[in-house]
C-alpha cells in the first residue's frame, strides 16, 4: 500500500504521450503569476476560472486552455512565451485520450462533444460543477475503499471533463439540484463552502443555468432519480441514467421522450435561476 501511495497519478499529457507539456506549462503559469504577485484566486477572476482550476493547471492535473494561454500571455508579461506554445497545446488537446471507466467512456465521448447537456441531480452535486476538493471528498469516502492513486485518477478525469463548459461555442447546459444537495455537507464546512461559490460563478456563465428544487414541493414529478440529457453534434437526443454504478444509456426516441418531458415539469416546478442564486447566496452566508 506504501508503494501505491508513492505513485505519482498520471496526467492527461502522459496518459497520450505528450509527456511533460501540461506540467511545464503549469510550472511556469505559477512562476510568473507569483512574480506578478497574484494569488490563484486573483488571477483566476482575471482569466475567468475559479482558484481550483488554475491550481489544477498549475499543476498539470488540467490542461490549459488556449485562450487561457493568450490571456496569461499578456497579463504576466511573458513575452510570447504562452503563445508559442498554443499550437502544441491544441495538437496535443486533439490526442487525448479520456481514461474514464470502460463502462463510462462512450457517455463521456457524447457529452465531450454535446451541443445541450441538462442534468438533474437529487444526491449530491453533479461532477461536472464539482470542486476538486468536493470530487476528493466523494472518492475518498467511496465504498469499497479507492486506493490513493485511482482517487486521484479519478479527480483528474473529472476536472477534465468540466472543459466541456469552456469550448466554443459552448454548449447550452442546464442543471436543476435538489435543495438537500446544497445543504448535505460533503467534506465538510470548508468543502461545502468552495462548493456553494463554485456554483455561484458557474452560474453566471452565459451558457449555464443552475435551479434549485425546493425540498418543501409537495407534489414532486421525479421520484426515479437521477439523470443527464445529452444532444450531441450529429446525434439524436440522449439520457443517461446510473444506479449504484450501473449505468444506462437510453437511446430509444420514445424513452428520451419521456425523460424530456418530466425534466421540463422539473425545471418549470423548481426555484428559477435569479431565485436559485439567491437561495444558495444565502445558504452560503449562514456557514
Amino acid at each position: 500500500m506504501q508503494d501505491e501511495r508513492e505513485r505519482r497519478p498520471e496526467t492527461p499529457a502522459e496518459a497520450d504521450g505528450t509527456t511533460g507539456l501540461f506540467t511545464a506549462l503549469g510550472k511556469m503559469l505559477k512562476l510568473l503569476r507569483e512574480r506578478k504577485g497574484l494569488t490563484q484566486k486573483e488571477f483566476g477572476q482575471l482569466v475567468g476560472y475559479g482558484p481550483d482550476a488554475i491550481s489544477s493547471m498549475e499543476r498539470g492535473v488540467r490542461i490549459i486552455r488556449p485562450e487561457v494561454l493568450e490571456q496569461a500571455d499578456e497579463l504576466l508579461d511573458a513575452g510570447g512565451l504562452f503563445k508559442q506554445a498554443i499550437p502544441e497545446v491544441r495538437e496535443a488537446m486533439g490526442r487525448v485520450r479520456t481514461r474514464h471507466p470502460e463502462w463510462y467512456r462512450s457517455y463521456a465521448a457524447l457529452e465531450a462533444e454535446s451541443r445541450e447537456l441538462h442534468l438533474y441531480a437529487n444526491q449530491g452535486v453533479p461532477g461536472l460543477l464539482q470542486t476538486e476538493d468536493y470530487a476528493r471528498a466523494v472518492f475518498s469516502r467511496r465504498r469499497p475503499l479507492l486506493d490513493e492513486e485511482t482517487i486521484e485518477k479519478r479527480i483528474t478525469d473529472r476536472l477534465s471533463r468540466q472543459q466541456v463548459l469552456d469550448k466554443w461555442p459552448p454548449p447550452m447546459c442546464s442543471f436543476v439540484l435538489e435543495e438537500v444537495v446544497l445543504d448535505r455537507p460533503i467534506g465538510g464546512r470548508v468543502v461545502r463552502e468552495g462548493q456553494l461559490k463554485q456554483l455561484l460563478r458557474i452560474g453566471d456563465l452565459r451558457n449555464v443555468e443552475i435551479q434549485v428544487m425546493p425540498t418543501g414541493i409537495e407534489d414532486h414529478p421525479n421520484m426515479g432519480g437521477a439523470f443527464n440529457l445529452l444532444t450531441p453534434q450529429r446525434h439524436p437526443q440522449v439520457a443517461y441514467t446510473e444506479i449504484q454504478e450501473f449505468p444506462r444509456l437510453i437511446t430509444d426516441p420514445e424513452e428520451v421522450r419521456k425523460i424530456v418531458d418530466r425534466y421540463g415539469m422539473i425545471r418549470a416546478m423548481a426555484l428559477s435561476p435569479r431565485e436559485s442564486r439567491a437561495l444558495i447566496d444565502k445558504k452560503l452566508g449562514e456557514l
